[in-house]
Formats: C-alpha cells, structure tokens, sequence
C-alpha cells in the first residue's frame, strides 16, 4: 500500500508541512489470535510476584501509536518492501548516503516526532510510579516512554529527537535541526509514496539531488542522529549501565520485541544466567522463546493495560 505525503509551501516563508490523507494511514500492528485468558491470568501472576521487574521494550510498543517497525509479519518494512535501513558505515562513508538519509528523514520528522504514547508506554510508566518497574530498556528511538513520563530508563539506540555532531561531539535537538533544514531549502519539493520505521520515508534518488544538509555550527562537522545504526555498535558504557540494572532486577519481562538483534538479546541471555525468570509479550516468535518461562502473543497495550502492579 502507497501512503502519498507532500511537502508543500506554507503561507509563512521557510514553514513545511507534511499532508497526510488521514484515511489511508496503515495499520502497523501484525493480526492476531484472541487472547488466552489463562495466559493473561498467568503474566498477572508474573507482573504481582515481582518486586523489581525489569522491562525490555521494542518496536512492537509502538507500532499501537502508528509507527512502522521493520520485522512484523505482513505489515512490517522487511514484508512491504525491499528496501533496508541505512547502514552506519554507509552514513559515515558518503556524503550522498547522508544527503539522501537527510532528506527523507526531513520529510517523515513532522508525522514522526507528532507520535503519541500508547496504553502500553502509559501503563509501564504508571508501574514506575507504584515501584514496581526498577528498569526499562527500550530499544526504540522514538522518545514516547520520555513522552509518556517514564525516568527510571534506557535508550539502549539512542533517540531520533537528539542530533550529534561526529567531529566535536556536541548534542543538539533535532527539531533545531528541522528549521535549518528549512532554511537551507525554502523551495525545496517532494513526493513520497511510503513511510518507514524511525521517520523514514520513501524518496527516489533524483528527488534529493538538490537538498541542501547543514553541518554543525560549532565545528562545521557532520551531523548524524543519536542512535545506532545498523551496523554501529551499542556503547560499552551504555551496556555495563544496563547489566548493572538487571542484577538489581528479580524478574524480566519482554514487550513488543524478537529480539534479533543482539543488542538486546544479550540481556536475555544474561538474565537466564542470573536464573531471573522470563515473561514475553509479543505477537509472534522471538529469539529468546526458549528461555522464557512465559510467552503471551498479543498487542502490548492490550494486555499490559489490564494488568495490576500489585
């Protein structure tokens, strides 16, 4: 299914705006069964028996707040399309690569970053507050658990909402960063047929042969989101912290993710390691099925919003 979004000329000079047909935005969250009673009433048990439960969550959380995820079955980029996330080395390597990433990252920030929190991220930050979550890892960068209050948190691949320069290593805001995308292209156009995971769209390279990319204004260096590419690696730092927060942790539950990447899978092994019990919940397989002594295949926010801290 195509999704036609322009970007048209506002009233106001330097303004964009991103036209979406309301009627034709896609449904990101994979079909499935009806839920198992018994399996909710058994991750009630789970949730209550824990004092200091540790959460990892993925981009299955967020497809419920209309944003696409790469792996889910029938609606997920991989199933829509054969086109694949830019690669670190890619970005870092080629300033065309950065200009086309730029420019479809332009064009998708208005819908992106105007995402919502769900039930789920609402929930899970309720269950900071009554002292039952310890920890939350996320591994999406979409912001919305920040979005929806949570503190005790981790963005173990960074945040789309932040910007760092590569030369001097200075953080600034990418919506900043929008408005002097603005100004460098005020006559700019384009047309995009799709979206895609973490504020991509789709823009056929001669569309973006004229788009203008800034650079930092501290050092004139490259700008690049914070997040980790694919192909990029998670901070030592970043890894210790979270392994730290799991031997803290007495319990583990999984939402909304298949854990493919390694990234996030090493804690699974870890907590099974550690003999922390396991719980995940997430529409179809995952990598770690085998080490958990739970799994509920429903929507995250389905579930965890009927679920009681204590």
């Amino acid at each position: 299914m195509s999704l036609p979004w322009r970007v048209f000329r506002k009233a106001s000079p330097g303004l964009r705006s991103l036209s979406v047909s309301a009627n034709l935005l896609m449904n990101f969250v994979p079909s499935t069964s009806s839920i198992d009673a018994n399996l909710v009433d058994r991750l009630q048990h789970f949730v209550s028996q824990a004092s200091r439960l540790f959460v990892i969550s993925g981009a299955g959380l967020s497809t419920e707040s209309g944003i696409p995820d790469y792996r889910s079955e029938g609606v997920g980029l991989y199933a829509r399309t054969d086109r694949r996330p830019m690669q670190y080395k890619e970005f870092v390597g080629s300033a065309k690569s950065r200009q086309r990433y730029w420019a479809r990252n332009y064009v998708g920030w208005p819908q992106f970053s105007s995402h919502k929190p769900n039930a789920a991220h609402r929930t899970l930050r309720r269950w900071e507050e009554a002292g039952k979550l310890h920890w939350l890892v996320t591994q999406n960068v979409d912001s919305l658990h920040s979005k929806a209050g949570q503190r005790r948190l981790t963005e173990l691949h960074g945040c789309a909402h932040r910007v760092i320069c590569l030369g001097c290593g200075t953080v600034s805001l990418r919506e900043e960063l929008q408005r002097r995308f603005e100004a460098l292209n005020p006559e700019w156009r384009a047309q995009t047929s799709g979206v895609a995971p973490d504020g991509d769209v789709f823009l056929e390279d001669e569309q973006v042969l004229h788009f203008r990319v800034p650079s930092c204004t501290a050092c004139s260096g490259t700008l690049k989101p914070e997040v980790t590419f694919f192909g990029d690696n998670v901070s030592k730092a970043t890894v210790q912290l979270v392994h730290d927060r799991l031997a803290e942790s007495d319990a583990m539950l999984v939402t909304g993710s298949s854990l493919q990447v390694y990234s996030g899978y090493r804690f699974l092994l870890a907590a099974k390691e550690r003999c922390i019990p396991i719980a995940i919940l997430n529409i179809g397989p995952t990598r770690a099925d085998h080490l958990a002594e739970l799994k509920v295949s429903a929507r995250c926010g389905e579930v965890l919003s009927v679920l009681q801290p204590h």
